[in-house]
């Protein structure tokens, strides 16, 4: 399907709005917007809206217009209302907001946004010091339907979002998690002559499917752990991948923050290349603790093999033992006799009996992103060595 990029990134932009926890908190007096606009600018946001209805603990703003500072341009989401309002230390915590029904349309898509509901959102005061500063925050929230259409036609749907996030406190690290009940892409709509035929020989026109996240984050000393991001299509398989890394503290969000106003403020076509490099400088701070992608087979693959045998005049069979044969020759450039035979192993392993194949990056001890990127230019063959990656299959 032909969709220019400018317009995805606007409907992206619209959902990732409604689903952060940094966007959706206002007011019903000047003390209390002051506060709410001051927080949002902070964590890089502008918000503006036409007008306030109701009264000191239950209240509608209406025409309400959101500007990360990564956009050119702001984002009118419509009315908001807020109940159960109440003043806490200093700052404010909220009950319940929730959003209107929302929807953007641009170059023939569009984008449909059931009401998107936050629950127990807390604003803290001005130079609060609890984990997370003067950052709000939100305990659950939940979507109970998007739909992207192209030309009338429902491209992508997704229903029942869930969110659940538990705050730091105590030394803990911040916990969160989200859940889809299912999703469902009409590939139909594909227009490249070749994807096409792939997806029809397959027989995926339309997927269906779900999605699974959780993990941590320590405010204290950056610590992000990305437990689980699972993306399971209906017989087919699941992809999935984790993460760690350190040094993702609240002083390197606000570095990264400003940088992205500086960018967001350079006329277009204007040269970006110092800002950039700054960004790559805070980006150093960080270092990498361990990643993993895994496919667990539902099908898919044997479809795959079956499929490119076809092409070729020969079985499934024989394009798997073809793949087995040319894994150590592709492998020999790394120079890493280890994990060549650890690769071969592992896929020969998966071609027999599809279950699952899992690539792991685990070093001993934690990698400044600094060496990464300096061995990368260097010499880009030891980075295996560096991240201790390994390969299994058909492992728990």
């Amino acid at each position: 399907m032909t969709i220019r990029r400018s317009t995805l990134n606007k409907l992206a932009f619209s959902t990732l709005l409604l689903t952060l926890p940094l966007n959706a908190a206002f007011a019903q007096d000047a003390a209390v917007a002051d506060r709410l606009k001051a927080a949002l600018a902070a964590q890089g946001v502008d918000i503006s809206w036409t007008g306030v209805t109701g009264d000191a603990s239950s209240m509608v703003l209406q025409g309400v217009a959101l500007k990360p500072a990564a956009e050119k341009e702001a984002l009118k989401i419509g009315d908001i209302k807020l109940e159960g309002v109440t003043e806490a230390n200093g700052g404010y915590e909220i009950e319940t907001v929730s959003t209107s029904a929302f929807q953007h349309s641009e170059n023939g898509v569009t984008l449909d946004l059931s009401a998107f509901i936050i629950h127990d959102m807390t604003v803290p005061a001005d130079g609060a010091t609890g984990p997370l500063g003067s950052m709000m925050m939100y305990e659950s929230a939940e979507l109970d339907n998007m739909t992207v259409k192209v030309a009338d036609k429902t491209a992508f749907s997704m229903d029942g979002l869930a969110i659940e996030i538990t705050p730091p406190a105590d030394g803990k690290a911040m916990a969160f998690s989200g859940t889809t009940e299912k999703f469902n892409a009409d590939l139909t709509l594909v227009e490249d002559p070749k994807s096409k035929e792939v997806i029809n020989a397959l027989g995926y026109q339309n997927i269906t499917g779900n999605l699974a996240m959780e993990g941590t984050w320590q405010p204290a000393d950056g610590k992000m752990e990305l437990s689980k991001y699972d993306i399971s299509v209906d017989n087919a398989g699941t992809f999935g991948m984790t993460f760690g890394f350190g040094g993702y503290t609240l002083d390197v969000i606000k570095s990264l923050q400003e940088m992205q106003k500086k960018m967001a403020a350079q006329p277009e076509g204007a040269d970006n290349s110092a800002q950039g490099m700054a960004m790559l400088g805070v980006l150093q701070q960080l270092s990498f603790n361990s990643a993993s992608i895994r496919f667990d087979d539902d099908s898919l693959t044997n479809k795959v093999l079956d499929y490119v045998g076809k092409q070729q005049g020969m079985s499934g069979k024989d394009v798997a033992n073809q793949a087995k044969a040319v894994v150590p020759f592709g492998m020999a450039q790394l120079n890493n006799p280890e994990l060549t035979a650890q690769v071969s192993a592992a896929v020969g392993k998966y071609l027999d009996d599809p279950q699952s194949i899992e690539i792991l990056a685990e070093p001993p001890a934690a990698v400044p992103f600094a060496l990464i990127m300096a061995g990368a230019m260097s010499n880009p063959a030891d980075l295996t060595k560096t991240l201790g990656v390994t390969v299994k299959a058909n492992e728990d």
